[in-house]
């Protein structure tokens, strides 16, 4: 009798070994389609404080030793209702939401007009070459590895606080300087 104790037992172990091995490879497996951390461009994933629904994933800056640069990331509408971003600030520098955007034949940075909307249930990706956040006049040097802290504030009020890992990143060729954006020349 103890001899089938002990192999129930066994079986009931092993079951569940095997149910939280599923469950663990399940929430491990959420994310399947995204690269890995170590592909990705931040060094470490971004913790986000959620409001509203959103959130944001993979946040992270272009290191800069002076002048401008700007922040990058995914933004995660997990919510019922689109969710617009009407600003943003940050410690370090100024911050103005823009885009790239077609002016006289060529690819300029400006400021975004009406905010960022994100869908709901959808995303918006912050990236190099397309929106982002540009911080205007940065107070201090940002090296690879610094911790940049942003605030967004929603179209409601409500704010989005985030932080951001600084890189090294040359890609896009678009310029951060001074005097080289549509609505900021020198």
């Amino acid at each position: 009798m103890s001899h089938l104790v002990t192999g129930r037992t066994a079986v009931v172990r092993a079951s569940l070994a095997v149910v939280a091995a599923l469950a663990l490879g399940g929430l491990a497996g959420c994310g399947a389609a995204d690269p890995p951390l170590n592909d990705r461009p931040n060094v470490t994933p971004s913790t986000t404080t959620p409001a509203g629904g959103v959130t944001v994933r993979d946040a992270w800056a272009k290191a800069s030793d002076t002048g401008m640069t700007a922040v990058f990331g995914m933004l995660v509408n997990g919510g019922t209702s689109d969710i617009t971003i009407t600003g943003a600030t940050s410690p370090l520098s100024p911050v103005e939401l823009h885009e790239m955007a077609m002016k006289d034949g060529k690819m300029v940075m400006q400021q975004k007009a009406n905010g960022l909307t994100i869908k709901a249930g959808g995303s918006h990706a912050l990236e190099p070459g397309g929106d982002h956040l540009m911080l205007m006049k940065l107070a201090k040097p940002v090296k690879a590895g610094d911790e940049v802290s942003v605030t967004l504030t929603l179209a409601d009020g409500g704010t989005i606080q985030f932080t951001a890992v600084a890189k090294p990143f040359a890609g896009a060729e678009e310029s951060y300087a001074p005097g080289t954006h549509a609505s900021h020349p020198a």
